[in-house]
Formats: structure tokens, C-alpha cells, sequence
């Protein structure tokens, strides 16, 4: 059976540390930490995609995924320099090795990196969705365009087919 990659994209202090209340950023790690802790229990990888562009003029901790989003050991980190975490990364080779038949994506920004993440995965060919509730902007009319767009998936469904029934 194939299985679920989840693609948690720039969930970093660098971009959510001061704009947490104006963003509902703690909706959007409730979604995602359900939805990671059921991928997890049932095998399915967790990807933690971490921007690294102009890495140099930041400190290493701006870097750094925010507290409200757990990360277990076996989750796997990649970073990125450009808005589509599949542009010069390994991304899609871990997505293979670990046949991956469906990419869930989540984070900030919806209209930048989430976006171009999703159409990067599309293009190569996997099957993706749009975590319901598990997308941030700092531009809240965004995420309702994003949604309208996209094709969105909902926790009870992940749960659902997460546990292969």
C-alpha cells in the first residue's frame, strides 16, 4: 500500500514568532499536529521543510520550527533556498523511497511556498492536497482562495485512510 507523505512547510520563528495571534497560528498546529501524530502511528513520514534563504543575515534560532509544532526523531527535515521545497532539494527522492502515493501539504505562506510546493508535487506526478485548517498567510483572504482552488483534505479523512480502512 502506498502511503502519506506530509509536507509541513516553514513553520519557523523567523516568519510566525510576532504574528501568531493575528495568523490563528495555534488552529493551524492543532490540525497539524493531529493529523502528523495519526501519519506517524500508522508509518507514514513526516516532513518538516525548513527555508534556509539568506540563511546568512538570520540567526540560526529564527530558523528554527516554533514550539507549537511538534517534531519527533523520525521525522524527516529538509531545507529549502527557494519557494518550492522540490526546487534543487531532495525532496522528491525521499517521497519516492518512501513510495508516497499521496502528499498532504501545510504551513505558511499559502500563497507562496505552500502554493508552489503543492504544484511542484503535482508536476512530478503525486496525487496532493491541501490540509484543511492547516495553512497559514499573513494575508487572511489568501487561505479561502487557496481552499477554493485546490483540491483540500480534512483530518477525519487523513485519520480514515491513514489507518488504511
Amino acid at each position: 500500500m502506498k502511503k502519506i507523505g506530509f509536507l509541513i512547510i516553514d513553520m519557523q520563528k523567523a516568519f510566525l514568532q510576532d504574528h501568531k495571534e493575528q495568523m490563528n497560528v495555534e488552529r493551524a498546529c492543532e490540525h497539524i499536529n493531529y493529523v502528523a501524530e495519526q501519519l506517524r502511528a500508522n508509518n507514514h513520514p513526516v516532513i518538516h521543510i525548513q527555508d534556509v534563504e539568506g540563511a546568512e543575515d538570520l540567526n540560526a534560532e529564527s530558523l528554527e520550527i516554533i514550539p507549537e509544532i511538534k517534531v519527533e526523531p523520525q521525522d524527516i527535515r529538509v531545507t529549502k533556498e527557494a519557494s518550492n521545497a522540490f526546487w534543487n532539494t531532495e525532496l522528491e527522492q525521499i517521497l519516492l523511497k518512501h513510495d508516497i502515493g499521496l502528499v498532504v501539504v501545510a504551513g505558511y505562506a499559502a500563497e507562496h511556498c505552500v502554493l508552489f510546493t503543492y504544484n511542484g508535487a503535482r508536476e512530478r506526478g503525486f496525487k496532493t492536497v491541501i490540509l484543511q485548517n492547516g495553512i497559514l498567510s499573513s494575508n487572511s483572504d489568501v487561505i479561502p482562495l487557496t481552499n477554493r482552488d485546490r483540491n483540500v483534505i480534512s483530518y477525519p479523512v487523513i485519520e480514515f485512510i491513514a489507518n488504511g480502512l
